[in-house]
């Protein structure tokens, strides 16, 4: 009697995510991996593994298609929402198209491709970590940095007169084309799994041709701000998560 046993991958390392020297180079208690890994995770579990194309903007997250060995395309600053754009339009819509961008590149710079590739329903979808700083160039003030917060261009904390947090997710809900938008965290094993769910049916409504997705994921940048790794946990914890709420601000199947 022939015994058949049946594998199937339920833990370890995404088969997707690959070990390069280049993608490995983020600072101790950098959150960039996390979301990487779970990228790697849902390409691989829906099938998208040999049909995705990923833009990347400038920033530390772009690192994650050193790891993650699909077609991509590097853009210019703040402008991958436009280059996936023509991407998908160009290929009839055929491909998935996804970018990974951070805040400063998405939100800042980047706002007004963001902004009307989600007014005008692009079928694509946008992943943007938010560790409420600079984390390339040196740490200085974003638009998603938190009141009171110390950065490079704000040594004294960040004050009314220079602006309030932007709250990306939630601006988004807001707009007609736009038929998926949620936040997630990775600092929790818990909040991994909400975020890739996040993620996961952010990718499902590009698969069914809805609308334009995001997903904002708040990530941590220890050496900016100027905490370990284990500080920065609670920094999520108690600063950011209760600025930034997790959850979904919008889920509908059709744009009315």
């Amino acid at each position: 009697m022939t015994t058949i046993i049946e594998k199937e991958w339920i833990a370890g390392t995404p088969p997707l995510w690959v070990r390069h020297s280049a993608g490995a180079k983020q600072c101790p208690g950098c959150h960039h991996p996390l979301v990487e890994r779970i990228v790697a995770e849902v390409l691989t579990e829906m099938g998208l593994e040999g049909k995705a194309i990923g833009v990347s903007g400038i920033g530390c997250s772009g690192r994650i298609f050193m790891v993650i060995p699909i077609d991509t395309v590097a853009a210019a600053h703040g402008k991958a929402p436009d280059v996936a754009t023509g991407i998908k339009r160009s290929l009839d819509g055929k491909p998935f198209v996804f970018t990974i961008q951070g805040d400063g590149d998405a939100i800042a710079i980047g706002a007004g491709a963001l902004i009307n590739a989600a007014g005008r329903a692009e079928k694509i979808t946008v992943l943007m970590n938010n560790n409420a700083t600079y984390g390339t160039t040196g740490g200085q003030m974003a638009p998603t940095t938190l009141m009171g917060q110390v950065t490079t261009t704000s040594p004294l904390g960040r004050g009314p007169e220079m602006g309030y947090p932007i709250h990306v997710a939630e601006l988004l809900a807001t707009i007609k084309g736009v038929c998926y938008s949620a936040r997630g965290a990775v600092n929790t094993p818990a909040n991994y799994q909400r975020t890739k769910k996040y993620i996961r049916t952010a990718f499902q409504k590009q698969m069914d041709g809805v609308g334009f997705s995001f997903v904002e994921t708040l990530t941590a940048c220890p050496p900016d701000w100027h905490m370990t790794p284990m500080q920065s946990l609670e920094f999520i914890e108690k600063k950011m998560i209760p600025e930034y709420p997790l959850g979904e601000f919008k889920n509908v199947d059709k744009i009315e």
